[in-house]
């Protein structure tokens, strides 16, 4: 095949490599805008498992690559004074420009042509740009005119399409092939909300390196690690607000080193900071929906960052192009024909690039919204950095670095001095409001161990039950169960909480096992905040009249009095999945136009006006089960959820968020951990402690929830 690729970065000449490896009758040609030489960045990192596919794809360039290699094994985090090591992580680095010149020399050696400070102008092709873009920041990038410009210096590089068999557009985040067919390729490219600048320093690190630093200004935040024996990367990034405080929106590119090199002098020392082109910048997010095109009947494929990026923070572009490159020569080498292997190639790469790319997205917003966790203490702060986007966790850092997680299992028991061994955050004891846990364990489950032993929903009256069989706690007859009950949880060491409800709209419906919100032939009159069924076959509430409201407020009183003489630990009230209380709170289901009904503010007055009242009778550990999210179009969102928290905050002592249920036909996303970001959210903007589920379903996942300052108590799924 005659193979054209356009760009000469890792990605596009280890593809030329590969492809004239793999077959040496191809005539492959890289055209490169840069000079041979030219490199806009400092070094680039690999892990193990990259460097073995390096090993099987192509042996020469992996020894070369290999003996041009800093390796270490530390994490370090400077944070508020101190220093906390985390080992055992395997990193290489090398000079992004070393790297090039070992490629450009193993391309020479395989024959290939290579032509540089050229770019390649395809044909104009017939265009229908999208409309259904909105105007933003981020989706102006997509729209970029395909009239082309040219850099002086830079010769044009005319491409008749139908000279090749196959072109490959390794071109870079700034694709000029992209820009050009963006309505085949429909491109999200989304702006990040900080500002970041790559230095260079001479000071040679033996880790991974986070700094943190605050000044009049605001936060600043330094990623760097070693890449060669005498030099480091050192990238800063801050909030956009902190840059332009700081004046650096109109600094120059000496403006901007004296700054830094003042701003982190104490670790920097007499070491100095290296300018290659370091300008402010933002990361740019990149998405395609497609990779393919044909130009002219010639296939066109993206390759790296032309298709898809992930933050510096997780992952190099450099790993993702190169992976790319095997993964397209594969294709091709065993593919009957190019249209074929183009197909193979995006419907194999397509997933484990999507899935490096949501943990990198995790990991920038983590950045981007790093003051949120400067209330931390170092170990959980350092802990929470370290598993921000979930590829790594507590029981594989006990792997990497036993020493580590004894010292963050010491500091999460209060023990951080002691010598004896303290036990791991889910199994450490739980002090609320005079109440001690004896585990971080809650669970519905007798059998479980949990230390928090909760009971399932219970109705505050007779038309408050959800099904028939519901358990109940509304007069003196069910008292007696429930002191048989707690009793017997005492007498297993457990402490136990009861969850009280009333159904509103929800109730009068069968048992789940016989179908889910099935409605039961003789229903008992439902009441809600206003007169909406749950869906279309149940019955419609009566919408709650004055009486109904302090009736129903009494009910929970009730309630509570009686939980409180059969010698419950904690009292929640359920004020999510759609029940009478978060109807009241959801703008899809109170269209009251009265003093309960509209703003927020009004509609979080009646459960705010239950929560008082319950508070009142109630002087041991109170929680709510709350709805941090509708998933549906108009529901309540996060920022909702935050409001209501706040207002509900000085009569609390404990909050779980749940979500979804509100409206049958909601949009759920239930996924392994899925309630963690928002429990984090909710913890960091309230202080409040949190409960926390969400098919949890390992002791390991909960202990980095725990440790990380993520939660304080967990639910896991049995």
């Amino acid at each position: 095949m005659k193979i054209l690729i356009l760009g000469g970065g890792p990605g596009g000449l280890y593809s030329a490599i590969l492809l004239k490896k793999a077959n040496p009758a191809h005539d492959i040609h890289i055209v490169e805008r840069n000079p041979a030489g030219a490199t806009y960045g400092w070094g680039v990192v690999f892990s193990d498992r990259t460097i073995n596919t390096f090993r099987e794809a192509d042996f020469p360039s992996y020894e070369r690559i290999t003996k041009e290699f800093v390796t270490w094994t530390a994490i370090d985090i400077h944070y508020k004074g101190e220093i906390i090591r985390a080992d055992g992580h395997d990193f290489a680095g090398m000079s992004r420009r070393r790297l090039l010149q070992i490629l450009q020399d193993r391309c020479r050696e395989l024959g290939i042509q290579m032509t540089f400070e050229h770019e390649a102008i395809l044909p104009p092709q017939p265009t229908n740009p999208p409309t259904n873009q909105p105007t933003s920041p981020e989706t102006l990038l997509n729209t970029i005119s395909t009239v082309r410009t040219y850099t002086p210096g830079v010769t044009p590089f005319p491409v008749q399409p139908a000279d090749y068999d196959l072109i490959i557009a390794a071109d870079g985040v700034n694709s000029a092939v992209r820009k050009q067919f963006t309505d085949v390729f429909q491109p999200t490219l989304t702006l990040g909300q900080t500002k970041y600048i790559w230095f260079g320093t001479d000071r040679l690190l033996d880790a991974f390196t986070f700094l943190f630093k605050e000044n009049e200004h605001g936060l600043f935040q330094v990623h760097a690690y070693p890449f060669d024996g005498t030099t480091s990367t050192f990238i800063v990034e801050c909030a956009e607000d902190v840059w332009r405080r700081a004046g650096l929106d109109k600094a120059t590119e000496a403006d901007s080193i004296a700054y830094c090199q003042n701003l982190f002098s104490d670790f920097l020392g007499k070491a100095r900071l290296l300018s290659n082109r370091s300008l402010w910048v933002n990361f740019v997010h990149v998405v395609c929906k497609k990779w393919r095109h044909t130009i002219e009947g010639t296939p066109l494929v993206l390759l790296g960052d032309a298709a898809h990026t992930a933050h510096f923070s997780i992952g190099s572009g450099t790993k993702l192009a190169m992976d790319a490159a095997i993964a397209l020569a594969q294709a091709l080498e065993t593919a009957p024909n190019v249209n074929t292997a183009l197909r193979v190639y995006e419907s194999e790469r397509r997933p484990r690039a999507e899935s490096l790319q949501a943990a990198a997205l995790v990991s920038q917003r983590y950045f981007e919204t790093l003051k949120r966790y400067t209330n931390l203490a170092p170990q959980p702060f350092a802990f929470q950095l370290l598993t921000r986007s979930g590829r790594i966790h507590y029981d594989n850092l006990r792997t990497r670095d036993p020493q580590y997680v004894e010292t963050v299992d010491r500091t999460f028991a209060g023990n951080s001095a002691g010598n004896s061994a303290a036990p791991p955050p889910l199994h450490t004891p739980f002090p609320l409001r005079g109440v001690m846990f004896p585990n971080r364990l809650a669970s519905r489950n007798p059998a479980s161990g949990a230390g928090l032993l909760l009971t399932p929903p219970v109705a505050v009256s007779p038309e408050g039950r959800i099904t028939p069989d519901d358990p109940c706690l509304y007069d003196e007859i069910h008292l007696a169960t429930w002191i048989t009950f707690v009793d017997a949880a005492h007498a297993r060491g457990q402490k136990t909480g009861i969850l009280l409800n009333h159904a509103g709209r929800r109730g009068a419906v069968h048992p789940a096992r016989a179908g889910i919100d099935r409605p039961i032939r003789d229903p008992w009159p439902l009441l809600a905040p206003s007169p909406l069924p749950y869906h279309r076959h149940s019955p419609t509430p009566r919408a709650m009249t004055p009486d109904d409201l302090a009736a129903v407020c009494e009910s929970f009183v009730r309630a509570a009095r009686l939980a409180h003489q059969a010698g419950f630990d904690l009292l929640q009230l359920h004020m999510a999945h759609g029940y009478l209380l978060a109807s009241f709170l959801s703008p899809l289901t109170n269209h009251r136009p009265d003093e309960y009904g509209g703003t927020l503010e009004n509609r979080l007055r009646y459960p705010l006006q239950i929560l008082t009242a319950v508070r009142a009778v109630w002087d041991k550990p109170l929680a709510i089960a709350l709805n941090v999210d509708d998933w549906a179009k108009g529901g309540l969102i996060l920022e909702d959820s935050l409001e209501i928290a706040r207002a509900f905050h000085p009569h609390l002592d404990l909050l779980q968020p749940l979500a979804g249920q509100t409206v049958p036909d909601d949009d759920s996303l239930y996924a392994s951990g899925y309630l963690t970001p928002h429990a984090e959210r909710l913890r960091h903007a309230t202080c409040l402690p949190i409960l926390l589920g969400g098919h949890l379903t390992t002791s390991g996942e909960v202990n980095t929830i725990l440790a990380g300052g993520r939660a304080d108590l967990c639910v896991m799924s049995t």
